[in-house]
């Protein structure tokens, strides 16, 4: 973060002294990551609070808001402030001005970029294993990880342009072609922000425990004997590692309440003792026959109303 905010100092000095309008971007860019640190930060620190009687479940999808909010700050500020910009300067094209001072403050950049860039790949593929990128980051529930990685990336990309559109201003004597580095670099925050949204999203409004999670939680109930049918295994991720599971199961005809007692507490012990993110389990008992008459009933009441 406070790299990111010296870096921003030195692009804007650097845009202030050169004119170039794709320093101007890229000063606006280490701003806004700058600001999104915070707020993953901020969103880390506030999912931790303990739950209490008006968020009975805990603020662990604070971290889940805060991560949209970043993607919104990039696509509203670092793309549409870059593409405004850029777009200004092909317009009313104007020579950069000692462009070696530019060079320098993105070689600088380059470094600084390329060092947080090979940390988040490498914590990155500690939990990708061997499953590819886009799938890591589709299955991945903790967008601490996969935002840096985003950040990250876009930020090499948008140096890589910086660099080649000031470079071929200056050799090629046109000037127009800084205001379409700026458009470039406003084109890959905008499209960081969309990916990180999409997935921020799908967190935000509940997105289910791992395919395998689910089978693992249902091989533990298919285990024991007094069960005579899983209804339900219903999951939500309430944090990165804090997973909900609301389990629907029809015992035995003839078990006794006491063995039900037990066989849930049981069940409860196993599913946390085994995945340790499921934090909470309930547990829906119904004998067999109870639940048929119930299904039956509704499916009677509802028949009516289908018809008309």
């Amino acid at each position: 973060m406070f790299g990111n905010l010296t870096i921003a100092v030195l692009k804007f000095a650097a845009a202030a002294y050169t004119g170039s309008s794709a320093m101007l971007s890229e000063a606006i860019h280490s701003v806004v990551d700058t600001g999104n640190q915070v707020l993953l930060l901020y969103g880390i620190k506030a999912a931790t609070r303990p739950a209490d009687s008006g968020h009975p479940f805990g603020y662990g999808m604070e971290l889940y808001f805060w991560t949209f909010v970043v993607a919104i700050l990039i696509f509203a500020l670092g793309a549409g402030i870059s593409i405004y910009e850029g777009v200004v300067k092909v317009i009313e094209p104007q020579a950069v001005l000692s462009p070696q001072v530019n060079y320098i403050v993105l070689a600088a950049a380059m470094v600084f970029e390329g060092f947080a860039l090979g940390i988040a790949i490498k914590e990155f593929r500690k939990v990708k294993g061997d499953r590819g990128w886009l799938q890591e980051v589709r299955r991945s529930k903790d967008p601490t990880i996969f935002t840096v990685l985003f950040e990250d990336s876009a930020a090499m990309l948008g140096l890589m342009a910086a660099f080649i559109g000031i470079l071929a201003a200056q050799l090629l004597n046109l000037p127009v072609l800084d205001g379409v580095a700026s458009i470039v670099i406003g084109v890959i925050l905008a499209a960081t922000a969309v990916l990180l949204a999409v997935e921020s999203k799908g967190l935000l409004i509940g997105e289910a425990a791992s395919s395998e999670t689910v089978a693992g939680i249902r091989d533990i109930l298919g285990k024991e004997q007094g069960i005579l049918a899983i209804n339900e295994v219903l999951t939500m991720h309430l944090g990165p590692r804090d997973v909900l599971a609301n389990i629907s199961i029809d015992f035995r005809e003839g078990i006794s309440s006491g063995e039900v007692e037990t066989t849930i507490s049981n069940l409860e012990r196993a599913v946390k003792t085994t995945y340790p993110d499921v934090t909470r389990v309930f547990i829906e008992a119904q004998g067999w026959a109870s639940h048929q008459r119930s299904m039956d009933e509704l499916s009677a009441a509802e028949a009516p109303k289908e018809e008309s």
